[in-house]
């Protein structure tokens, strides 16, 4: 999941061959999300877990990313959290919308996953809605499938609006 140029090939990942938008994501547990989104902004840090989890040894950056159909909760993890800087604009491939630590809903690389840089700041954006913001729950006709229930917030709770 290393930073790569614009003319770098991409080596691993899944590719499933189609992209899909920020607006379509859904909540699922497989690496089979490919999309392109702009970096908004970058939280600060988060320590890394307590000794002794398997994933302790990295530390993460929650990011805002959007394109021109709505903006997601980016989680950026060990060396994509200095990889990837307001303005860039990023290819991921095989990338995982899922719940993540504390129940929220972020958009990811995960293991199997890719992300790259592919431009910078020539993107169209939206940052409403936040596909992160959104509860979703089990489809009643189909226990394996996600909808949605409600809008927990039109914009993120994480990133604040400017006024």
């Amino acid at each position: 999941m290393a930073h790569k140029g614009p003319d770098a090939p991409v080596v691993g990942g899944i590719n499933s061959g189609s992209t899909v938008k920020l607006k379509d994501l859904v909540p699922a547990a497989t690496n089979n999300v490919n999309t392109t989104f702009i970096v908004l902004d970058k939280a600060a840090r988060a320590p890394p877990p307590p000794h002794g989890r398997a994933d302790a040894r990295e530390e993460t950056c929650l990011a805002l990313v959007a394109d021109e159909t709505a903006a997601a909760h980016f989680l950026l993890w060990g060396a994509e959290r200095d990889a990837f800087e307001p303005g860039d604009i990023v290819r991921l491939t095989g990338g995982i919308f899922s719940y993540h630590r504390s129940n929220s809903l972020v958009l990811r690389a995960g293991r199997r996953g890719r992300a790259e840089k592919v431009g910078e700041f020539t993107m169209l954006f939206v940052e409403t809605p936040n596909m992160s913001e959104v509860k979703w729950v089990r489809d009643p006709g189909d226990p394996r499938r996600m909808v949605q229930e409600a809008v927990v917030s039109p914009h993120s709770q994480v990133f604040k609006p400017l006024q």
